[in-house]
């Protein structure tokens, strides 16, 4: 563990004996888990009505409803709930 005031080990050397990057020390995740499911509800409930729609269309669909997000991140969501396109083969 590392002791950020420690009196006589500097940071960089507790991060060096660790063989720990020093930036995974100041990270802090931003993703908000609850805004994550908001938008998978929200998606679940346009596949129902649209299950045709891809991810470029549900990234529209949601820009359109006022949602900053990207196609990465409606891939993911569509990906760990399981929800593929209908569409002819």
């Amino acid at each position: 563990m590392v002791e950020p005031r420690h009196p006589e080990i500097s940071l960089r050397r507790q991060c060096e004996l660790l063989d720990l990057s020093r930036s995974s020390l100041y990270y802090r995740c931003e993703a908000d888990p609850s805004y994550n499911e908001q938008l998978m509800r929200l998606l679940d409930e346009q596949y129902l009505r649209t299950p045709f729609y891809g991810v470029p269309r549900m990234t529209e669909w949601l820009r359109r409803q006022g949602h900053a997000v990207n196609e990465k991140r409606i891939r993911r969501l569509l990906r760990v709930m399981g929800l593929e396109v209908i569409y002819p083969r």
